[in-house]
């Protein structure tokens, strides 16, 4: 009997550290290309800060560490209100167990990468501008709600006509989510960071945005140029060729 009852109380620890494992798994998954990822590693180091110097009985620096714990879940409220908010909304969405499995993995994404390169690749010869947003794991739903719902199948002509100059949709962004053209003329967030060129658009800025808020990869064309241009977690990669484009979005994309 004390056998058994050790091997049990064995097992149950095992499944709590396995639990805690898969929640810091899930929430990692969940922020990882966001602007909160920054913040987390920087928790960690505290926490780490905080353990030496209880270590190596560093008085005062872990008095100051034993305070800011005390108000740290208030903190994480106030911090992370955007990405609590997004992970309840999923852990009540149906289709969480699917994005669980990974089963959010693009089979065909070959198509929908090669109907988006054709696409920037003519209208950057005809200088029409564009803004085409690829949703990965964030959902992006508060910025797809901004917009007209369209759910249509990604092609080159469907983007041409949208961003077509007399077209009542080709002002904002196409959001492109799950092999879908889901909504088309969003608002994006712009990026007021300074660090930016001065001589870049409206487009851009709100590509740099919403790149950095998210994991989205934005793809732009200019109007004024013509020239093609990725932004990844909020770093702008300009006048790239087509070919250039279907690397970047491979290798961006998670397959």
């Amino acid at each position: 009997m004390p056998l058994l009852h050790y091997l049990y109380q064995n097992l149950i620890n095992i499944i709590d550290i396995l639990l805690v494992i898969t929640i810091i798994v899930l929430v990692f998954r969940w922020l990882r290309g966001t602007s909160a990822t920054p913040i987390i590693i920087g928790l960690i180091l505290v926490y780490i800060i905080g353990k030496l110097a209880y270590l190596f009985h560093l008085t005062v620096l872990s008095d100051i560490l034993g305070q800011i714990a005390q108000v740290s879940v208030i903190l994480l409220v106030v911090i992370f209100q955007p990405e609590i908010r997004k992970f309840l909304y999923m852990l009540g969405n149906r289709k969480f167990f699917k994005w669980f499995a990974k089963a959010h993995k693009e089979v065909d994404i070959e198509d929908d990468i090669d109907a988006i390169v054709r696409a920037c690749k003519r209208m950057s010869a005809s200088q029409t501008g564009a803004l085409i947003i690829i949703a990965k794991i964030n959902p992006l739903n508060e910025i797809i709600a901004t917009g007209e719902q369209i759910d249509a199948l990604v092609s080159r002509e469907l983007l041409e006509n949208i961003f077509f100059k007399n077209s009542p949709l080709h002002d904002g962004a196409v959001i492109v989510k799950k092999h879908r053209i889901v909504a088309a003329r969003c608002i994006l967030p712009v990026s007021k960071s300074i660090a930016l060129p001065s001589d870049i658009g409206l487009r851009h800025r709100s590509a740099v945005g919403i790149t950095a808020e998210s994991d989205a990869i934005a793809v732009i064309v200019s109007e004024q140029t013509g020239q093609i241009s990725v932004s990844v977690q909020g770093q702008l990669h300009r006048n790239i060729s087509p070919t250039v484009l279907k690397q970047m979005l491979w290798g961006k994309i998670e397959m």
